[in-house]
């Protein structure tokens, strides 16, 4: 085995721990803060034209105010269908409705909502750590397999997976930094 083979095997797990930051930064960036944020709205679905669609598809998005957000529908004859998916998220907003567009104001964050959200986002930022190492696994099992194979010497093994393991621990960093800041946020007052 040459050294182009090891590179592309770091590569993909690389590639794949960089996936799963990314996927952590868009689900983060969906959790409520406090502050208006058309992200929070990214899960939503509406029911339209015969089929779910995203709301960002079906209505025009903007924060005109720290606290508000409004949703400009493409088609008016949605807005009833826009309300009624809003309401029927479990985001807990009151979105209202005056016949041309639908105002959601964003209402303030209690402690206890606070902390529900921390514990929320601990849990997610654990879910995609365990991805990151689930990637480490892979790439290592195959170190093991080139080796079992004998297309790798011990010692090649080994070194290849320090440095996945170098790159699994700067990946999980990068996490940590991205969960703290992300507290640090939500229990902004």
């Amino acid at each position: 085995m040459d050294a182009s083979d090891l590179k592309g095997l770091y590569a993909e797990s690389t590639k794949r721990m960089n996936v799963a930051i990314e996927h952590v930064k868009h689900e983060l960036a969906g959790v409520r803060t406090g502050r208006a944020s058309v992200t929070i709205l990214d899960g939503i679905h509406v029911e339209a034209y015969g089929s779910k669609m995203p709301l960002n598809q079906v209505a025009g998005l903007s924060v005109p105010e720290p606290s508000l957000i409004v949703a400009q529908p493409f088609d008016p004859s949605q807005l009833k269908a826009i309300e009624s998916a809003i309401r029927a998220s479990d985001l807990g907003l009151n979105p209202a409705n005056d016949g041309k567009v639908i105002r959601i104001p964003i209402p303030e964050l209690n402690e206890e909502r606070r902390k529900d959200l921390v514990r929320h986002i601990r849990k997610t930022a654990e879910e995609f750590r365990v991805s990151i190492r689930n990637h480490r696994r892979d790439a290592n099992d195959k170190f093991k397999q080139l080796h079992k194979e004998k297309k790798l010497t011990e010692d090649e093994m080994r070194a290849s997976e320090a440095k996945v393991q170098e790159h699994t621990t700067e990946h999980i960093e990068k996490l940590d930094k991205i969960l703290a800041a992300k507290e640090a946020e939500i229990m902004e007052v």
